[in-house]
């Protein structure tokens, strides 16, 4: 049986939901382990065990809050040249790039990123890895002898519980001082409009075709009417509309929720890229020809302008408000 190790990374005080989705997908196709290293919740270790991780590997020591990458790559090279697992699988978010990289040249094996699914086909590791804002689907085998570095795509895979239970391995911390050269200083917290855009169930995004950043207060509306967060496209961030950890889109956050209305979007496959995994899509635009109706479940062929008001009256009633 394959050993594949997962990076467990925590923000904002819990583990992130992509280091839960790859630890499963990595529990289904062998011996899974996670590496936790700083500061965690308490029950982090019994969480990673219910999500089918054996061992944890365990180091808490709050250096790694205080300084990037060097520390936590050094603990990972060391750990990787002492088991040599077949797979380090680390989740697309600014922790694993950073660390996937490092690792990748200090063991100089490459990596394969944006996988979006991870399968083992007589004894090799395939991966499929979307292109072209994920209008095709390439597969591709990571031929190293050694221990092979990936990064997983968000949402590539469901994380669910399995309710295991992970040996917990103590990993002691690097004391060498040239590791600790970049510190941590200050951190600044966004503050986030209703659910995070990668949790959320319903999301209703705005586009170019909202004209001007005050019109995006309407998808505001709509979406706390709905009980769901706002997302947006890279051409609005760009505009300074809207802050950049709103963004849909290849070079934005990747979401799949229940519902994701789209507002005056055209549908680039830029942004397609992010969102067409979405269970239901609706789109509203005034172009009838607008690549984003191809992708559709609902199209509403109207302005904007007179739409979404209308939506929002309508679900105003409904709700008695």
């Amino acid at each position: 049986m394959p050993t594949i190790w997962t990076y467990a990374d925590v923000i904002d005080g819990k583990l992130t939901s992509i280091g839960l989705e790859i630890l499963t997908r990595a529990a289904q196709l062998g011996d899974a382990s996670a590496i936790l290293l700083g500061s965690a919740p308490d029950d982090a270790v019994q969480t990673l065990g219910n999500y089918g991780a054996k061992k944890v590997y365990r180091c808490a020591d709050p250096l790694f809050d205080k300084h990037l990458v060097l520390p936590a790559a050094k603990v990972l090279e060391d750990l990787i040249g002492q088991h040599k697992p077949d797979v380090m699988l680390f989740g697309t978010n600014y922790t694993g790039r950073d660390l996937a990289s490092t690792l990748s040249g200090r063991l100089d094996c490459g990596a394969l990123t944006d996988v979006g699914e991870l399968e083992v086909r007589d004894g090799s590791f395939v991966a499929t890895i979307p292109a072209l804002g994920a209008s095709y689907q390439n597969t591709a085998i990571h031929d190293w002898s050694g221990t092979k570095i990936m990064l997983a795509r968000p949402k590539a895979f469901e994380a669910k519980p399995v309710g295991g239970s992970a040996a917990v391995v103590d990993v002691p911390a690097p004391t060498d001082a040239a590791l600790m050269r970049v510190t941590v200083t200050d951190e600044v917290a966004q503050k986030a409009e209703g659910p995070s855009l990668e949790d959320a169930n319903i999301i209703v995004s705005g586009g170019r075709g909202l004209k001007a950043a005050e019109h995006f207060q309407m998808i505001r509306d709509l979406a706390d009417l709905l009980g769901g967060t706002v997302g947006a496209t890279r051409a609005i961030v760009d505009a300074g509309w809207v802050p950049y950890a709103l963004q849909v889109g290849q070079t934005g956050k990747t979401v799949k929720p229940s519902i994701y209305i789209a507002c005056g979007i055209s549908g680039a496959i830029q942004h397609l890229a992010g969102m067409k995994g979405s269970k239901t899509i609706v789109a509203i635009n005034t172009d009838p020809d607008a690549p984003i109706f191809k992708n559709a479940d609902f199209g509403v062929v109207g302005d904007v302008f007179k739409v979404v008001p209308q939506l929002i009256e309508e679900i105003k009633k409904r709700k008695g408000a």
